[in-house]
């Protein structure tokens, strides 16, 4: 299927689009934009899939977002695994470590989280699916990236299949380069629509590593601030690329979709 522009990150699967869903997706079909639902936890993870099956362009992901860490529990290995046998599960998440909200001197906190992340990797590594990251430091530190990418950096070197993607990347050019070297993508949101502060990180990243998101129903781009953020508004992710990297629309896209088929196999 080709599809006019592919999100690879989204919440339809959330309370925020209980109320109109189906005409959201409908709306969605429409226009051919596809996207992948991530799962936060059991709930969303299992919605994630069911939307999946029933719409061709939905693709699913799931996982547990380290903010829920705590309330989930340890990881279900076995219940994840039989929803990621599906084969419209495309990748495991969001997974990772979100240390913004959490007391600095929490350790146990800390360790919970990198635990039932490194739980969510040998999922990933067992079903061959890459990872969808979530990584969200401290204010003012790349402390969680730093963690992460200790973790992910160990672990290539004995298992040279593992794969994936840092979603709504607002790391520094370093960060990036360390994803890239053990062969991870980095996602930009329309977050790059609104500041100029991630204008010379989008021009560092190399095309053919990176990708196009929303993380609806959050962030909406610029052109759209203060409505809810759906799919179809990757749009203007595309064209702020296209921008920045002063190359044309077609060309970003026919690279954004090589990149989506090598990471997810979507075609």
């Amino acid at each position: 299927m080709s599809y006019t522009y592919f999100d690879i990150h989204s919440h339809f699967n959330l309370e925020a689009f209980d109320g109109d869903l189906e005409s959201v997706i409908a709306n969605h079909k429409e226009k051919n934009i596809g996207t992948i639902c991530v799962g936060v936890d059991r709930a969303t993870s299992q919605k994630a899939l069911t939307l999946s099956e029933k719409h061709e362009h939905i693709f699913a992901c799931i996982g547990i977002h380290p903010d829920n860490v705590t309330e989930e529990g340890d990881f279900d290995f076995e219940f994840y695994k039989n929803l990621a046998m599906n084969q419209k599960v495309v990748a495991v998440g969001e997974c990772g470590l979100d240390y913004f909200r959490i007391d600095p001197n929490d350790f146990v906190g800390k360790d919970k989280q990198k635990e039932v992340f490194k739980n969510q990797i040998d999922l990933a590594l067992e079903l061959d699916l890459p990872l969808m990251l979530h990584i969200r430091p401290s204010l003012n530190t790349y402390d969680a990236y730093e963690e992460v990418l200790d973790i992910l950096e160990e672990i290539k070197k004995q298992e040279p299949s593992l794969r994936g993607n840092s979603h709504f990347f607002v790391g520094s050019k370093e960060i990036a380069d360390r994803f890239l070297t053990i062969g991870f993508t980095v996602s930009f949101t329309g977050v790059i629509t609104i500041t100029q502060e991630y204008d010379e990180l989008v021009k560092h990243v190399p095309l053919e590593s990176m990708m196009a998101e929303t993380d609806a129903p959050f962030v909406a781009p610029q052109a759209y601030r203060g409505k809810r953020c759906e799919s179809w508004m990757v749009e203007e992710v595309y064209k702020k690329i296209t921008e920045l990297k002063n190359l044309s629309l077609e060309e970003v896209s026919e690279q954004l979709a090589r990149n989506r088929q090598k990471m997810f196999g979507i075609r």
